[in-house]
């Protein structure tokens, strides 16, 4: 009867996992998928300690688990209350970071418990372990150094390493060849023990080798596969230490972010192998400068004339509407548009922001209806007989150079085609490149205007124009 319990349990949290993630999907429904995610892991802990029988291990026991939960819950909360919008992608970095650490410690625990495989063993299970310990510890070095190059506390310039895939390949090489030696030894407790510090330690140096070289134009992109990687990490763990329920989770979100990886890179026009394995956004660029003219720049009051007589308008947010905390007043101005009778809609490229549907969040929090967020392949068959685009923040997913540029880097990068609006605004706070360091021709345009200032000011200004008129 107890093993019925503890299954029922199990398949119940799978399921609200399933749900959780589906619900993920679409901003109108992510709270939801996200509570019921959470009490999908509550019901896996309860159940675990429940097989286990924590529960009658006595009171140390619960004094462990007690700290354990009070000490993160304290973390979360604080983290939760003191995180800006613009600081969600390291947040995510991080996060990412501590599920492979934690698959990681997990591993190193049912290693350090066993010390070795009995000589009886299958050696399925040492693999799994080292496996376990390979897939965490890249997931764990890399998103640290995902965190530090998008907070700008580490790797501020751009970093390289001679030789790094023939380098990757013998980190590689040498813990694959640490997870045999483990894998296969049997009673032989000083080669396990040998086997377990090679990998650990191969894999820990690969993720801080394999991402550091990866600039800015490709971290939205890095971060998703690094949470497949931390999905995939438990889901060795699972097989580990024989917790079907981690199994199914680890899978889930190893898969989720696989995928969401590939549909990141194909909305760059990349391949997973030239991610990996390339060096774009590692480098700053001038291509695409176009023919040196200077931006034309334009009043609050002149904008607003224009905008006025907009019937459509469609916004282009990017990262420079989170550092300004702009989205409340983009929603203010797109209800004014409204009650002017614009059409309004806003268009969200994949990789726009610093992780994978920044924006759609930042929109999400402001109450932007979710039926006005539209993808780049929606907007620019639409994009021609469009009034007015105000491009916010945003530069390399509208520079026109991806298109018809093939010396610059972002050449063949689907974006946004704000440059065939009859009137484009970019809000910007001067005259800089984007993350990616590559210029961006729209700003000298025939059709462009550039509003100089900080995006909050200037849109809260353009609703005060509305509302005095």
């Amino acid at each position: 009867m107890r093993d019925v319990i503890i299954t029922v349990l199990y398949m119940i949290s799978a399921v609200l996992f399933i749900r959780g993630i589906k619900l993920l999907g679409k901003a109108d429904t992510a709270r939801r998928g996200n509570g019921l995610s959470a009490v999908g892991m509550l019901i896996a802990v309860v159940t675990v300690l429940f097989e286990k029988q924590v529960m009658s291990a006595g009171l140390n026991s619960y004094l462990m688990i007690a700290a354990a939960v009070v000490v993160g819950s304290i973390i979360g909360a604080v983290w939760a209350r003191k995180v800006e919008m613009t600081g969600m992608p390291q947040l995510v970095a991080l996060f990412n970071g501590f599920g492979g650490l934690s698959s990681l410690l997990v591993a190193l625990a049912q290693y350090a418990n066993a010390r070795t495989l009995d000589a009886d063993a299958e050696p399925f299970e040492g693999i799994t372990l080292g496996l376990t310990v390979a897939i965490g510890a890249i997931a764990f070095t890399g998103s640290v150094v995902a965190w530090g190059k998008l907070s700008g506390k580490m790797f501020k310039k751009s970093v390289t390493i001679p030789a790094k895939n023939a380098l990757n390949a013998i980190l590689a090489l040498a813990g694959l060849a640490g997870i045999g030696l483990y894998a296969f030894s049997g009673s032989n407790a000083q080669l396990g023990l040998i086997g377990m510090i090679a990998v650990t330690a191969a894999y820990l140096i690969l993720g801080l080798t394999m991402v550091v070289t990866i600039g800015g134009g490709d971290m939205p992109v890095i971060i998703s596969l690094l949470n497949a990687f931390s999905g995939l990490a438990a889901a060795f763990a699972g097989l580990a230490i024989r917790n079907s329920v981690l199994v199914v989770s680890g899978c889930l979100v190893g898969t989720s972010g696989l995928i969401l990886t590939l549909i990141m890179c194909k909305a760059m026009n990349r391949t997973l192998y030239s991610l990996l394995f390339g060096s774009f956004g590692a480098k700053k660029s001038k291509g695409g400068a176009g023919s040196g003219k200077e931006p034309k720049a334009i009043s609050v009051e002149d904008a607003y004339l224009i905008l006025e007589a907009a019937s459509s308008v469609v916004f282009i947010p990017g990262y420079g509407m989170a550092v300004a905390q702009a989205q409340h007043s983009v929603k203010e101005l797109a209800d004014k548009l409204e009650e002017n009778g614009a059409e309004v809609s806003f268009a969200i490229h994949p990789v726009a922001g610093r992780m994978p549907g920044h924006m759609n969040v930042l929109l999400a929090e402001a109450n932007v209806p979710y039926e006005q967020l539209k993808t780049a392949d929606e907007m620019n068959p639409q994009m021609a007989n469009t009034d007015v685009a105000i491009v916010i923040g945003a530069n390399d997913v509208v520079n026109p150079a991806a298109q018809n540029d093939e010396s610059s880097p972002l050449y063949g990068m689907p974006i946004i085609n704000a440059y065939e609006a009859r009137t484009v605004f970019v809000l910007k706070r001067g005259k800089g490149t984007g993350f990616s360091g590559v210029e961006n021709p729209l700003f000298t345009n025939d059709n462009t205007v550039m509003i100089y200032g900080d995006a909050k000011q200037t849109v809260s200004s353009l609703v005060s124009e509305f509302e005095d008129s």
